[in-house]
């Protein structure tokens, strides 16, 4: 089924199709939590110039905010751009998200 298949990463999807894929409603549970959707509002409201000042912004330990931004970078979520003397500076690319969700387990 190609959107299993698309969504295990064993094909890419085509530019007219949607371009984030989960495995399961766990998965996008997890990295889309109510936690990390602060985060990404965050993001956006803050723009903040660095890690540093993200996870001053944040209040998250710096080990974990790594860890929850490369997860979300992953399924492009979010961007780790250089900014300033090569520092990362977290983005977030879209302003919504639309969930196509099928109730049956049929693909």
């Amino acid at each position: 089924m190609a959107v299993a298949a698309i969504a295990r990463g064993e094909l890419k999807p085509r530019a007219d199709e949607p371009q984030l894929w989960f495995t399961s409603i766990e998965s996008l549970a997890r990295v889309l939590s109510d936690k990390n959707r602060l985060l990404l509002d965050l993001i956006i409201e803050q723009q903040p110039k660095s890690l540093a000042e993200f996870e001053t912004l944040s209040g998250s330990a710096k080990s974990n905010l790594s860890r929850t931004l490369k997860s979300m970078e992953r399924f492009g979520l979010v961007e780790l751009l250089k900014g300033e003397w090569g520092k990362l500076q977290p983005s977030v690319p879209y302003e919504e998200i639309q969930l196509d969700l099928p109730i049956s387990k049929v693909l």
